[in-house]
C-alpha cells in the first residue's frame, strides 16, 4: 500500500503532492514500483497538525479519485479519512478501501456508511478522541489493550453486517517506543490471525528518534522490522517506499 499525502503539512512528504498532476505522477512511479493499492489522505494526523472538516477534505480530493480510477483502472484505491461524508464522496468517486485511523470514535456515522457502501474497512487500534490519539495512555499490556479494543470494535462492525475487515494496530498513535517494539515482537498474537493486518511502521518516530536520525534516513532499519512483520503475519504493509519495501516483500516470498 503506497502512500499518497495530498496535504501541505505532513510529517514528512507535506507539500510534495498537493496538486493534480503532482499526485498523479507520484501514482504511476508508485505503481511501477509494485503498489497494489494507493492509500489517499486528504488531512495530515500527525502531532499538532491542523483539523480540516470533511468539507475541507473532499475540497482538497476534488476528482483525484475519478482520475485515478480512469488513469490506473487496476490500482485499488484506499480513502484515508475519519470522516463518514467523505467516505460517501469517496465510495461515489469509486474508493475500494476505507482506511480509517479512529475506529470509529471521531464521527459516530462512520459505521453505518461503511455499512451501507459495503466496502471493506481498515480498522485501527487509537485513543477515543482526535485530540488524545497521540498521548500515551495505555499503562497495562498494549497487546492485551489492543485484542480487547479489536473485539469490541469488530462485534459492531459485524453487527451492522461489514464482514470484509483489515485490523491495523496503529504504530505511532499513543504508544511508547517500547509498546511500539512489543507490537511488533508478539503481531502474531494480535486478533489471533482471524483477520489480516496491516502495518504502517513507514517513518514513524518510534524508528527514527531512538536512532537520532530524520525520517527520510532509516531505509535499512524499516525493511529489516518490514521482514520481522510480514515473518508474523502481515498481510498489508503501507509505505512511502515502495521499491524497498516490494524488495523486502520479494526476499520474504523467496523471489
Amino acid at each position: 500500500m503506497g502512500i499518497l499525502n495530498i496535504t501541505p503539512d505532513s510529517f514528512s512528504d507535506g507539500g510534495q503532492f498537493n496538486n493534480e498532476s503532482d499526485a498523479l505522477h507520484q501514482i504511476r512511479k508508485m505503481i511501477q514500483e509494485g503498489a497494489a493499492i494507493i492509500d489517499i489522505g486528504a488531512q495530515s494526523t500527525r502531532p499538532n497538525a491542523q483539523l480540516l472538516s470533511a468539507a475541507e477534505e473532499i475540497l482538497r480530493i476534488g476528482n483525484l479519485i475519478s482520475n485515478i480510477k480512469k488513469e490506473f483502472p487496476e490500482i485499488l484505491i484506499s480513502l484515508d479519512t475519519f470522516y463518514s461524508e467523505t467516505v460517501q464522496f469517496g465510495f461515489n468517486e469509486g474508493i475500494d478501501l476505507v482506511n480509517d485511523i479512529s475506529g470509529g470514535m471521531f464521527d459516530d456515522k462512520m459505521f453505518e456508511i461503511v455499512a451501507n457502501t459495503g466496502l471493506p474497512y481498515v480498522l485501527m487500534h487509537i485513543n477515543s478522541t482526535y485530540e488524545s490519539m497521540h498521548e500515551k495512555l495505555i499503562h497495562d499490556d498494549i497487546i492485551l489493550n489492543i485484542n480487547y479494543y479489536f473485539s469490541e470494535k469488530i462485534q459492531k462492525l459485524r453487527s451492522l453486517g461489514i464482514k470484509d475487515i483489515i485490523l491495523d494496530p496503529g504504530f505511532g498513535f499513543g504508544k511508547t517506543v517500547e509498546q511500539n517494539h512489543q507490537m511488533i515482537d508478539e503481531l502474531d498474537a494480535i486478533s489471533f490471525g482471524e483477520y489480516p493486518l496491516l502495518i504502517g511502521i513507514s517513518r514513524k518516530s518510534f524508528i527514527y528518534k531512538p536512532l537520532r536520525k530524520s525520517p527520510l534516513d532509516i531505509q535499512e532499519e524499516t525493511q529489516k522490522l518490514h521482514l520481522k512483520v510480514l515473518e508474523k503475519g502481515a498481510k498489508i504493509l503501507r509505505v512511502h517506499d515502495v521499491l524497498a519495501t516490494k524488495k523486502t516483500i520479494d526476499i520474504f516470498l523467496g523471489k
